[in-house]
């Protein structure tokens, strides 16, 4: 079993400068207006004007010219942005003649992959709702969901019925993390040649459809709700795997919803942090019911005590407050033991866990029957 454990000393130490500390602490009084001053560079093409002056760098003038936007309203995101090392001033530049060119920070921003789904994800699904995270937290519900429309109870039920762009942004989001690691977690699953897998939560049915174009025999059930399982249907025919794919409708926590008996793995993408732990045990328990004594049990899940970068730890972190606000009210994206913990207490042993599956170290655990 690899290890690959976040270095908890960055947590036991405070060595940072008082003065450094206070810019920090701005950064957070500010960091509303900081997003949406690069949200706004970003949507109006200024960043890209920026990017594309190169090491020469662009005047304030120009980009006003070449953006249509008024030297004011340039000169206010630009300024905010040298604050946040987002741009920097050319080599030549004077206080007459400032030219602007891109940080680090801005490309990352700007060509980043990662950072690009985050920020569409955090500005299209999480920042307004973020407003009612206090109340999420006090209430035990996403308070902050309210802003796609009032009868929802979880964003799952939402996600057909999302605008387009919100919709986009969520989709982007959920499978910039998982399908990274799914070339690597392949090989892991298809070693026991298993000829029947449960896809519980299998959304567009990205995991069925990589199985499918792996092994030309496995066969697929995709359990989730009807609104996924529609357009799981649509993808499965699309792609020509329609009689390999077969669906099981309802929720996962309703007594009601059965599933498929003895199969040879179930699988679980990302779909356990959508809930609590108490919940995950109940889940599970559910799959104890279904499970033969050679039945394995995989969960693909990006813990944050496993990263290999501070910055993927931070995200999941912060990712855990769109559980809180927008997504369901009470879970999280967990750690190593605490999920395990979780999982077993449903009857379960951890055999193996493979960690930093991807670029972005996920980690997949391998269960059977206690």
């Amino acid at each position: 079993m690899d290890k690959a454990f976040f270095d908890y000393e960055n947590f036991k130490t405070d060595k940072i400068r008082g003065v450094d500390a206070k810019f920090e602490a701005q950064k957070i009084a500010f960091a509303p207006l900081a997003f949406q001053a690069v949200n706004a560079m970003l949507e109006l093409g200024i960043m890209k004007i920026i990017e594309d002056s190169g090491d020469c760098g662009i005047s304030l003038k120009e980009i006003s010219e070449k953006s249509g936007i008024s030297e004011y309203g340039v000169s206010v995101l630009c300024e905010m942005a040298l604050g946040m090392n987002v741009l920097k001033l050319s080599a030549d530049s004077n206080p007459e003649n400032e030219k602007f060119v891109l940080g680090k920070i801005g490309w990352m921003l700007l060509e980043d992959d990662l950072t690009r789904v985050n920020f569409r994800f955090t500005n299209d699904i999480c920042f307004q709702g973020s407003f009612d995270l206090e109340k999420s937290i006090k209430n035990g519900r996403p308070e902050g969901l309210k802003v796609f429309g009032e009868k929802w109870g979880t964003v799952y039920e939402a996600l057909s019925t999302l605008p387009e762009k919100a919709k986009k942004s969520w989709f982007e989001f959920d499978h910039f993390y998982s399908d990274i690691a799914f070339p690597e977690a392949l090989p892991i699953v298809f070693a026991d040649k298993p000829e029947t897998i449960v896809d519980i939560g299998g959304n567009t049915a990205k995991w069925s459809l990589a199985c499918c174009r792996y092994d030309e025999s496995v066969k697929m059930t995709i359990v989730d709700l009807p609104g996924q399982t529609k357009v799981a249907a649509e993808n499965a025919k699309k792609e020509g795997f329609a009689g390999r794919i077969s669906f099981c409708e309802g929720n996962i926590l309703h007594d009601s919803t059965k599933l498929p008996e003895n199969p040879d793995a179930f699988w679980m993408s990302q779909f356990l942090d959508c809930f609590s732990l108490r919940q995950i045990t109940k889940i599970i328990k559910k799959i104890y019911a279904a499970a033969g004594e050679k039945t394995k049990v995989y969960v693909l899940e990006p813990l944050w005590d496993c990263q290999r970068f501070n910055a993927a730890a931070y995200s999941l972190q912060a990712t855990s407050l769109y559980f809180t606000c927008i997504a369901n009210g009470n879970s999280k994206m967990y750690r190593f033991k605490e999920l395990c913990d979780a999982i077993c207490a449903g009857g379960f042993r951890l055999e193996c866990a493979h960690h930093n599956l991807g670029s972005n170290s996920y980690s997949l655990l391998e269960f059977r029957k206690a």
